[in-house]
């Protein structure tokens, strides 16, 4: 896999390119990642805090995942937290520095999807905040507003790059009971709504469409099936691809081809926690979804999906809880990482159920496993 080095240019409010200098552009090849819950428990942030200058770094989050986000040409992840401001707070209501936002821009990812059960915990000025300033620091976002109009010019976001063009869409299922104050919006699974949307995403032409969808219930591993009969209505209605979150737990992946209607369909319906402090089994890690993606003068077509299983490690530095994103493959067998055996017995655990819940109800998106130099697609079963 190629590293990507580009720069964002806003050509129109709605039209997002992604300048690449990569040798696979000039064959329309694209890679996708897509990250699951980002979010900004009080202990991630006291963890973050420079206690004598009171100023905030997470980069050593991602330090041990920066590599594989960084090598897809486009990172998409739920940012699931406000950028409300001081005070900053975790559960139930979040608010998180914005050195959050900027560790995961420096980390590789480019997009965040904003539309999410928290979305609206700090209320209007919170929603306002967030968007005012993922703007300031060049992050592209999508599934909150600050009005009406800005919606209607920003909404779908379409993303291009390496000649193909790409629909983002993005909705959550409420704000906790949290009502949503004119004039901003929060995007919302009303069917009706969507179906609107995805007609207007259909008249920008764009090679594909994807919708990514705050749903399900947590802690499930199963999807509901309000979870099944919204893939299927969004199938119907013109998706190509659907990344879920929420739950807070790996449900499976399914990739069904299409031979006879010349289109693929994926649907993730849940990605799991990329980051957070919930450290009860299957919520301490989570996956990342890469899809690639190809374009000949007639179709786009998906030539490989994956996933990289993760876990946050957390040790104990210091006096100071710490966070770390790891690939597990990586780490699976490096016990000498790991200060505390606890903690390496709790990643194998995660992956051990992981590999298990996914390996047998996936349809053909296989792990990412890697080689000692390189990532393979693996189909082969989980060990015993």
């Amino acid at each position: 896999m190629f590293r990507k080095i580009y720069t964002i240019l806003l050509v129109s409010a709605s039209f997002l390119v992604l300048h690449g200098q990569d040798h696979e552009e000039l064959k329309k090849k694209l890679s996708l990642l897509f990250i699951g819950d980002i979010m900004g428990h009080e202990e991630q942030i006291w963890s973050a805090e420079n206690r004598e200058t009171h100023t905030y770094s997470y980069d050593t989050v991602f330090s041990f995942i920066r590599e594989e986000i960084s090598e897809a040409d486009i990172a998409v992840a739920n940012f699931e937290v406000t950028l409300a401001g001081a005070p900053y707070s975790g559960y139930p209501a979040f608010s998180s520095p914005a050195e959050l936002a900027v560790a995961c821009r420096n980390a590789g990812i480019d997009v965040m999807v904003t539309a999410n059960n928290h979305a609206a915990d700090k209320g209007k000025r919170g929603i306002i905040s967030t968007i005012n300033k993922l703007d300031s620091l060049g992050i592209p976002h999508t599934g909150t507003f600050l009005d009406q109009a800005q919606r209607d010019s920003l909404f779908p976001m379409l993303i291009s790059k390496n000649g193909i063009k790409l629909a983002m869409l993005n909705y959550t299922y409420g704000t906790n009971g949290i009502t949503v104050p004119p004039p901003v919006i929060v995007n919302t699974l009303d069917r009706n709504l969507i179906a609107g949307d995805i007609r207007k995403a259909k008249s920008m032409n764009p090679d594909a469409i994807i919708v990514f969808v705050h749903w399900g219930t947590e802690y499930d591993t199963i999807p509901s099936s309000s979870q099944t009969s919204l893939a299927g209505y969004l199938f119907e209605h013109g998706a190509d691809i659907i990344i879920g979150s929420h739950p807070h737990v790996i449900q499976k992946m399914i990739w069904t081809k299409c031979d006879t209607c010349g289109r693929d369909r994926i649907v993730v319906y849940s990605l799991g926690n990329f980051v957070s402090n919930q450290r009860r089994p299957k919520t301490d890690g989570g996956t990342m979804v890469r899809i690639e993606l190809e374009k000949d003068d007639s179709s786009l077509v998906v030539t490989d999906a994956g996933y990289y299983l993760t876990w946050v490690y957390t040790p104990i530095e210091n006096y100071r809880k710490r966070f770390f994103i790891l690939p597990c493959s990586k780490f699976e067998d490096k016990t000498e990482f790991f200060t505390n055996q606890a903690d390496y017995l709790k990643m194998k655990s995660f992956i051990k159920g992981a590999r298990d819940l996914l390996y047998n109800q996936n349809m053909r998106i296989n792990e990412l496993i890697f080689s000692g130099n390189r990532w393979l697609y693996s189909f082969l079963p989980p060990s015993p």
